[in-house]
């Protein structure tokens, strides 16, 4: 007597089928996935632009959020800045196509906690009361270093950089060999 095989190739099938939707209802949380790209700007006068720092974030948090922001600390008036002391501020965004010619110094992944906090630090930074952009004390540089801060990285300012975005980029990568960070030149 000869037996059928597709009962015996048909539970077997079905046996894998639910081992595999079995391991898939236990599956664990999905885990951020968000970059943190640390960028400078050279700046050039026929653009009418001073060199420039700020962070760019993309990616996907941990609920299924997708990210895709970037922000930047300035003067709302860049003459006020320039004239005298602190000067009124602003978050300010870039276009896709300017951060297409700008440096990217490094990437960090975050968590979402991190994210969170990042984006507290912004707003913090928006919401300060008052003139807050000051060019020795509060200007991009500092902004993005209090980000740098917020996802674990050594940034300080030395005065040297204080209006040297490029170069003070540069020195945080040297300062956080972890980073494996490439010298812009």
């Amino acid at each position: 007597m000869i037996r059928n095989p597709l009962p015996r190739l048909f539970t077997r099938a079905l046996t894998a089928l639910m081992l595999v939707l079995a391991t898939m209802s236990l599956a664990t949380p999905a885990q951020a996935d968000v970059q943190v790209s640390f960028h400078s700007f050279n700046g050039s006068v026929l653009w009418g632009r001073y060199p420039h720092t700020f962070v760019v974030l993309e990616g996907e948090l941990a609920d299924g959020t997708r990210v895709n922001a970037n922000y930047g600390f300035s003067a709302r008036y860049t003459s006020q800045a320039i004239a005298s002391g602190p000067a009124e501020h602003m978050i300010m965004t870039e276009t896709e196509r300017t951060i297409a010619a700008t440096n990217r110094h490094f990437t960090v992944t975050v968590t979402d906690q991190q994210y969170r906090r990042l984006l507290a630090t912004v707003l913090a930074w928006r919401d300060y009361p008052g003139e807050y952009y000051d060019l020795d004390e509060n200007n991009c540089i500092h902004f993005v270093a209090a980000l740098a801060r917020v996802v674990g990285l050594d940034a300080d300012v030395p005065d040297e950089y204080l209006r040297r975005p490029k170069a003070w980029l540069n020195y945080i990568g040297k300062k956080n060999p972890q980073l494996r960070a490439r010298e812009i030149p």
